[in-house]
């Protein structure tokens, strides 16, 4: 389970020298900062690309490593390379196919007229940040805003200069563009990604455009028995389901095989602890089988003390509308020994909170088992976590494996960093209602968005004991509404525990400061379900399980205490905290009922819990927020430039050093990915 950026967004507030931005749609770079000696300060904001910000990430730590350390950081991330195509593929059965016709013609661009090729390059910034065309956090499909005839043109352009594209056996370029034409210009065709809320009569399968299924329904699934349920494809042929299994010879066969190669050549410069579980996860890729994969799960928590590691498979279920098939991600990362000892602090008293929840102690664990948890510097995240990334992760996914053998989390330090570094601050006070709201959010708003992803990651999901009837498995009771309730339970953890004394105890915050910290999360976690409405430029409901967890939470306050007012002024609405003891009365409450709901699988529940509270909204607020932002220039979300890592090899073959530095282009890296620089 993992925590995203979207959410810091709404509470970090650095006051910083901005990067000046246009207040227009198009992509426009920023400019570098200056010092106050005239120096170059490091730039974090590389541009704007419509309602996205593209981001520079930095590994200061990485030079520090020793020689070994940075030769197994370079193996894995050319295994986190090697596996890019595979989630390109599971999004959208098209994708490498529009990937490819992209890339060829801004690489043969001499001819192309400007507003076209233009309006291509902002489309394909977007594809890429996205991994496809459609937005990250709404799943709702964009498009190309020129005419067939003027894309057409580019092709031919970019033909006449050597371009190749992806024509099939005796395809005619005529057919090519009727078939290809609308994937980008027709925002009618396949037109959601993931719906998990389809219209009455609809099946939530068929209306998904996803390549995780094909010609599946939910009808089709009844008494069916899916032996990978997590790692694979499942078909329809002529009424008949065939799982098609990621593996080695099998669906993504080749990219595994290399996957595989890269993690074999990095074992011998991992820890003994890190190569077992390497070698666990090599053999689950070659089998398939779920045994191996949760192997695989126990030998990498098993793994505590390595200083580096990385994540690399098929591993979160947020795309799949039932919340079963794996979507590939990698992440490589270092831990950031500085900002550890915070986190480690909550781990350590894992079992305190437990035995404190406020909940039913039936569902307590009489014993937390093996919570390990850092913060962490990643080198770079493809797949499912990048160029958009997480904030905070939680792994395994796998219940059992969880109640019997612990559980890892990680804070991305220097991911935080970025976002904070390159938000503009004169947000903050278009959506505060008085100054000291906006003061305290200046000076408490970093360190508690970081400590409530902590809290999130380390004590919430990490948390719980589920009934026996449900074997170690609540997905499969709650369906399509286990990941939101998952996510929604572990923020409420740590909104719950931000306002007990017991963190003034162990020594993470100061006791003087401790009511203003409070009301900073809380002021800032109400203000963010009004916030998140600007990524949803269109209809009136959320389909992203964080968002729905976040909009659940606050819209159940709203309506079940006297926590959050409801106040307009001057034609703005605000959601201002009232009360902060009644909010943390409220979030008790809820707490106690979603930890239930999950311990017993009460789908109904689930279900009803989120259509009242946490899915639809009105379209007039959302649009009130859209003119709001549009005047402070705050971005929708943030995707990453990733550090870039050159091996340095002596003249016998082997590698003596590997050197970092940092692209500061979008288009430079994504190309060079796809072997087009």
């Amino acid at each position: 389970m993992r925590l995203y950026g979207v959410f810091i967004i709404g509470l970090i507030v650095a006051v910083i020298s901005g990067c000046g931005t246009s207040q227009n749609n198009n992509s426009q770079e920023s400019s570098i900062l200056t010092s106050a000696d005239g120096e170059p300060e490091r730039q974090y904001l590389l541009e704007r690309v419509d309602d996205a910000a593209v981001v520079q990430l930095y590994a200061d730590g990485f030079e520090r490593l020793d020689l070994k350390e940075k030769v197994l950081i370079w193996h894995l991330s050319q295994a986190a390379l090697a596996g890019r195509d595979i989630f390109y593929d599971q999004t959208y059965k098209h994708n490498l196919e529009m990937r490819e016709v992209l890339e060829e013609i801004l690489t043969h661009a001499d001819d192309i007229a400007h507003e076209t090729l233009s309006e291509i390059h902002r489309y394909t910034k977007l594809f890429w940040l996205n991994t496809g065309p459609y937005e990250s956090y709404t799943a709702r499909k964009f498009v190309m805003n020129i005419s067939l005839e003027a894309f057409e043109s580019a092709v031919r352009s970019a033909i006449a200069l050597g371009a190749k594209f992806p024509l099939r056996q005796e395809e005619t370029l005529e057919q090519f563009f009727s078939r290809l034409g609308p994937l980008f210009l027709d925002p009618m065709l396949d037109p959601i990604l993931t719906n998990k809320t389809p219209a009455v009569g609809d099946d939530l399968l068929l209306t998904s455009s996803n390549n995780m299924y094909d010609g599946v329904s939910m009808v089709d699934l009844v008494d069916f028995e899916e032996h990978y349920p997590l790692n694979s494809r499942l078909i329809n042929r002529d009424g008949q389901l065939i799982e098609e299994v990621y593996k080695v010879g099998g669906l993504y066969g080749s990219q595994i095989t290399e996957i595989v190669s890269h993690l074999e050549a990095a074992m011998p410069y991992a820890t003994v602890s890190m190569e077992q579980a390497l070698k666990a996860l090599v053999k689950w890729y070659r089998t398939g089988d779920a045994a191996d994969r949760r192997s695989y799960d126990i030998a990498w928590v098993a793994d505590q003390d390595s200083q580096v590691d990385t994540i690399n498979g098929f591993t979160e279920v947020y795309m799949d509308a039932r919340g079963v098939k794996g979507a590939w991600e990698a992440l490589v990362f270092y831990v950031n020994p500085d900002k550890t000892q915070a986190i480690r602090t909550l781990a350590d008293h894992a079992q305190w909170f437990e035995d404190h929840m406020p909940w039913d102690p039936r569902y307590r664990k009489e014993g937390v088992l093996g919570i390990t948890a850092k913060a962490i510097d990643v080198v770079i995240e493809t797949g499912d976590s990048g160029p958009v990334t997480p904030i905070g992760i939680n792994l395994p996914n796998d219940q059992s494996v969880r109640e019997h053998y612990g559980s890892k989390s990680i804070s991305l330090s220097n991911v935080t960093e970025a976002y904070d570094r390159s938000q503009p601050p004169s947000y903050l006070r278009e959506f505060t209602w008085t100054e000291e709201e906006a003061l305290r959010a200046e000076h408490w708003g970093n360190l508690t968005s970081e400590l409530h992803t902590n809290m999130h990651e380390v004590i919430g999901h990490a948390s719980g004991q589920l009934a026996d009837r449900l074997e170690g498995n609540p997905q499969a009771f709650l369906k399509e509404q286990y990941s939101a309730l998952e996510e929604g339970r572990a923020d409420l953890v740590g909104l719950y525990f931000i306002a007990d004394p017991k963190l003034v105890e162990i020594g993470v915050i100061p006791a003087s400061d401790h009511e203003e910290i409070i009301r900073t999360q809380y002021e800032s976690y109400a203000r963010n379900a009004i916030l998140q409405l600007r990524r949803i430029r269109e209809g009136s409901q959320l389909e992203q399980d964080h968002m729905r967890n976040r909009q659940m939470i606050v819209h159940w306050l709203m309506n079940n205490t006297d926590a959050i007012d409801v106040r307009d002024r001057d034609d703005k609405t605000f959601y201002v905290l009232n009360d902060w003891r009644s909010f943390r009365d409220g979030v008790s409450q809820l707490l106690a009922e979603v930890q239930r709901i999950k311990s017993e699988g009460d789908y109904d529940a689930a279900k009803q819990l989120f259509e009242t509270y946490g899915i639809h909204f009105d379209p007039a607020l959302r649009d009130q927020v859209l003119r709001r932002i549009s005047r402070v220039d705050l971005p929708s979300y943030s995707g990453f430039v990733m550090p870039k890592l050159e091996p340095v090899i002596a003249s016998d073959g082997e590698i003596i050093d590997v050197m970092i530095s940092y692209p500061l282009d979008l288009t430079q890296q994504m190309l060079e990915y796809s072997g087009k620089r």
